[in-house]
């Protein structure tokens, strides 16, 4: 058996694509640089992460790019020797492709694809004959399919786009893939948005571009119509063949811990594919898609030795580990590993948390349901307003904040819930100075915070992840634990008295010794 989902945490608009025995793929990263993590794997199931494909300001412009904005759907292809990652940063240029020879980087810089008309959910299929096409969503809501021939050395689109298919009739059909399979070919696409209406469909045609017909089964994937079951919201997917010449799907979905909210965002599942005797593809049997599958037809079993920079991060080394991601491209001069040794530093500045900015801010995504989380940090605030601590980030106005901060001639450790743009002061404790362990449990409808100055662990509050969740903050992304610095104007306290505005100028630095997450559960529960 294997479990579900295989990439758990923020993950979703999955894309794949296999060199002989290896598996590589690609999910959306939205605001975060640096942006589309690429993953390998000789299994299907275990997946390691290599590197990210837009890891450069000059790939990757987030300035302004509100939450949930800034890079969406990629798809990851190799044509002889060469791999290319075709996505749209809906904030800042539009759509592009960036090239490398390994998977891990580096790189390229973006080759854009210009167009006078909005484009997203980019993707190109390396046809037999040497030709490339350029498929993508076009139109909005109640657009469709376009494409294009591309030339790939310039990125001049041959003609002008145009309509292939405008799906079975749901509202954005979107999530574009052209394949060519036994001589025909077909396209799988998503419909109905990227919640619990989300439906994959496919047509197919003679032609790369049609007249297609669409499946008489679609859609082929949908829980649309199973509001019980745990996994829902599942479509955005792309087919992948191994060496046998068996078939199977990467796509997102959603684990609503109640029924009602999911906050560890859109997460990366896997099916197994078949083809009936008129050629139409049937994923998993037409059943539904559970947190534990057979692993009949999966390449053998081939899991990656855990990255210890996973489970815990003593900031050694000269670069931060892969799983980490700042909120937009970080300000210059605002973290530092080589400041202090041993330590990942952190200068706070009047950009927040609760604003579309650059803050000083390393985050990583929450993977489970039932987790912990804790750092050490030593910051001596100087003046009110200078804070630093952890967070638990939906985006600008939905977030938790477990923080260290100045209150009057003494320093305090203050939990503070944001939701819906209103901050709340929740609980507050004095503290004496000296270094600090800051941490947090999880559970599916909660956080616990806690702190513990050597004298042991002192539970400060809890906060709720409903507010954290996609069906309360909207959006297209999952928890994020944070560590973070700032230097602001100081919140309102439970009495509604403010303090005074910090004065302009730098803040004591913040010094995160090290960071630790611990699974408390496995990933598909």
């Amino acid at each position: 058996m294997f479990h579900n989902p295989v990439l758990p945490g923020f993950y979703p608009d999955p894309s794949v694509c296999r060199v002989g025995g290896d598996y590589y793929l690609a999910t959306s990263s939205f605001e975060y640089f640096p942006g589309v993590p690429i993953f390998h794997s000789r299994d299907l199931v275990h997946w390691r992460q290599l590197g990210h494909a837009l890891e450069r300001p000059s790939q990757l412009a987030l300035e302004g790019a509100r939450s949930s904005q800034g890079i969406f759907a990629p798809t990851l292809r190799e044509h002889a020797g060469m791999f290319y990652l075709v996505t749209t940063n809906v904030s800042n240029g539009g759509s592009f492709y960036v090239k490398a020879r390994d998977p891990a980087g580096p790189w390229s810089e973006p080759v854009w694809l210009k167009e006078d008309v909005f484009t997203m959910d980019p993707s190109l299929f390396f046809d037999e004959d040497g030709r490339v096409y350029y498929t993508r969503h076009g139109g909005g809501e109640h657009g469709g399919v376009y494409q294009a021939e591309l030339e790939l050395a310039t990125g001049k689109l041959r003609q002008a786009a145009t309509q292939i298919w405008a799906g079975t009739g749901g509202v954005w059909p979107e999530g574009p893939h052209l394949y060519r399979i036994n001589g025909t070919y077909y396209l799988l696409i998503s419909e109905g948005g990227t919640s619990v209406g989300h439906m994959l469909t496919v047509a197919r045609s003679d032609s790369p571009f049609g007249p297609f017909e669409a499946c008489p089964d679609n859609p082929i994937l949908s829980h649309r119509q199973r509001p019980s079951e745990p996994i829902q919201a599942t479509g955005h997917g792309d087919w992948v063949q191994t060496p046998d010449g068996r078939w199977w799907i990467v796509f997102l979905g959603i684990r609503r811990w109640d029924g009602e909210h999911h906050h560890l965002g859109r997460e990366t599942f896997l099916a197994p594919v078949e083809w009936n005797s008129e050629g139409w593809p049937i994923i998993h049997r037409g059943e539904p898609i559970r947190l534990e599958m057979s692993s009949e037809g999966l390449p053998p079993r081939s899991p990656w030795p855990r990255a210890r920079e996973q489970e815990r991060d003593d900031f050694d080394r000269a670069e931060l580990s892969l799983v980490w991601n700042f909120v937009r491209n970080p300000a210059p001069g605002s973290w530092s590993l080589s400041e202090r040794p041993g330590f990942l530093r952190l200068h706070g500045s009047e950009a927040s948390l609760d604003r579309v900015s650059s803050p000083a801010f390393v985050g990583r995504r929450q993977q489970h349901l039932r987790c912990r989380a804790s750092t050490r940090l030593l910051f001596e605030p100087e003046r009110p307003g200078e804070r630093a601590g952890l967070t638990l980030r939906a985006n600008e106005d939905n977030h938790h904040e477990l923080v260290v901060t100045r209150v009057g001639s003494g320093r305090s450790v203050q939990l503070w819930t944001r939701c819906a743009g209103v901050s709340t002061l929740v609980a507050e404790r004095a503290t004496a100075n000296g270094p600090l362990v800051l941490a947090l449990e999880a559970f599916p409808d909660r956080y616990e915070l806690s702190f513990d100055e050597g004298r042991g662990r002192q539970l400060l509050g809890s906060a709720p992840t409903a507010p954290l969740s996609s069906e309360s903050a909207g959006g297209f992304t999952g928890v994020y634990i944070g560590l973070f610095a700032s230097l602001a104007q100081p919140m309102a306290d439970a009495t509604g008295a403010q303090a005074a505005a910090a004065p302009p100028g730098s803040m004591a630095p913040a010094d995160f010794d090290w960071f630790e997450y611990t699974p408390l559960e496995s990933a598909s529960k």
